[in-house]
């Protein structure tokens, strides 16, 4: 069961990703742009956690899910704060 959850939780991240980097093409707000990177990175890093806990149980996979993690996060403040002026 906790599987779906990780594979929702990937798609959903995936998802949001797509809709924000459609609506960066048609509109051309650099918000929609930082913020469609951000749910990439989230998109690797929720498929990092399922590659680390139900595919590869005997490796640890924690620095490089930390790692897209913090690179998300870095490109969204990186956008909201330097790019919107």
């Amino acid at each position: 069961m906790v599987e779906i959850a990780y594979i929702l939780c990937t798609a959903t991240s995936f998802v949001c990703a797509m809709l924000l980097f459609r609506g960066y093409r048609r509109s051309r707000a650099r918000l929609l742009f930082w913020t469609g990177l951000f749910f990439a990175c989230l998109t690797v890093e929720n498929g990092g956690l399922f590659l680390d806990n139900i595919v590869f149980t005997n490796v640890d996979l924690w620095w490089y899910r930390t790692l897209w993690g913090l690179l998300g996060v870095s490109c969204l403040l990186y956008g909201m704060i330097w790019r919107e002026k």
